[in-house]
């Protein structure tokens, strides 16, 4: 009773924060390296890099649908939250093992479908935990600790590189133990509500319940695909300043840059869209990134780069948990978890399509290129905001 009279944010939110600061640690331990890896280590194209990166995040994305279903249907998030977080961790050793472009993506594959199962789940758990005039401030926390820890993962990267002289592998290791303590805290630190009794609950994927979802909801769907077309994987970020001449060992610095600016942002901006218009915070978040696209296509030195970096977190910062806030107020509390599936699921196929594409203009016409088309496509999702609804 008390959450729900009461703005200050549940422990248990505090609490998932910090279990997706450890996996990010994880992660981005390998994520910062993993595309020069690629292309220096194992000698691998732009567009392989693209499309391992887009059917990796496609794939989470995608398994949200399924994994945000199943906890409608059974009335329970956390334990998919830790299967997925699981799934996660296992996968990081075989990253450290691979020796091919195929075992990377195997590895990649892994850990992305125990995003996809985790995500939609721990999403709908906070709206489910979190008081309704505070969602935006709770959505906002869970963001900031998250790339708090995609920034602590570069960091450490980094220092890791430079004291082993670029030895991939012994970083790679390294990220286990984040990953691992991830579960551990998720298993014995968060408590969820009680379902909703069983008579109340039933099959999301019918017709007659997907009805169910307004058509204020499908608007937010179509922003976020949009969205995904003109932001494309932050891999080419990673390989720009490498084009650009910053060294192998610095290269984790692209992420720490675009982190710093996403985490100190992601939390005051949340806050702001529990008051402020949805559709005037997504034009600028969207202005932002054109502004990114047009110095990293521009850029000619990796110390020019930094602006546009920098600017891309702002957009983050601006959009991420914007979007999940607005999934959150346009569904029925009983289809949170489907709503944030299908919402993931249009997102991932359209960031494949960019990811994809992003490479392949890379591999054909130059690193400016997937920036310029970024920008185009910025442009086209400005059109569709100004034309939506107003929402908030």
């Amino acid at each position: 009773m008390t959450r729900e009279r009461s703005g200050r944010i549940p422990l248990g939110i505090w609490m998932l924060g910090f279990v997706s600061l450890l996996m990010d640690v994880s992660s981005e331990l390998i994520h910062s390296l993993l595309p020069v890896f690629l292309v220096v280590g194992l000698g691998t194209t732009a567009l392989t890099v693209g499309l391992i990166e887009g059917v990796a995040e496609a794939t989470a994305l995608i398994v949200k649908v399924f994994s945000g279903t199943l906890s409608d249907y059974l009335g329970r998030r956390k334990t998919l939250a830790v299967v997925g977080y699981g799934l996660g961790a296992l996968s990081k050793p075989l990253f450290a093992l691979a020796s091919t472009a195929g075992l990377v993506f195997t590895a990649r594959f892994v850990d992305r479908i125990g995003k996809g199962i985790r995500g939609a789940p721990r999403d709908a758990l906070i709206a489910d935990l979190a008081p309704a005039g505070a969602r935006g401030a709770a959505y906002g926390l869970r963001q900031a600790l998250d790339t708090l820890g995609a920034l602590i993962g570069p960091l450490l990267a980094m220092g890791l590189m430079l004291l082993w002289s670029n030895d991939f592998r012994a970083v790679f290791w390294v990220a286990v133990i984040p990953g691992f303590l991830a579960v551990l805290l998720l298993v014995v630190g968060v408590r969820e509500p009680a379902p909703a009794p069983r008579e109340a609950r039933t099959n999301p994927i019918q017709w007659h319940v997907i009805r169910r979802l307004s058509s204020g909801y499908w608007w937010v769907v179509a922003l976020g695909a949009a969205i995904s077309l003109a932001r494309f994987s932050e891999a080419f970020l990673v390989l720009r300043a490498q084009q650009a001449g910053l060294p192998l060992a610095w290269v984790p610095l692209v992420l720490v840059v675009m982190n710093l600016v996403y985490s100190a942002t992601a939390y005051p901006l949340g806050k702001l869209a529990d008051g402020a218009s949805h559709r005037r915070l997504l034009a600028f978040g969207l202005v932002a990134l054109l502004c990114a696209d047009a110095v990293l296509a521009q850029a000619e030195s990796w110390q020019a780069l930094v602006p546009g970096i920098a600017l891309w977190g702002l957009h983050l910062g601006m959009t991420q948990g914007l979007l999940a806030t607005m999934v959150a107020e346009a569904a029925p509390p009983d289809l949170r978890g489907t709503a944030f599936g299908f919402f993931n699921l249009v997102s991932g196929l359209a960031l494949l399509v960019a990811s994809g594409l992003a490479g392949l203009l890379w591999d054909q016409i130059g690193p400016a290129a997937p920036f310029c088309a970024g920008a185009l496509f910025c442009a086209l999702a400005l059109v569709l905001v100004a034309r939506a609804r107003p929402s908030g």
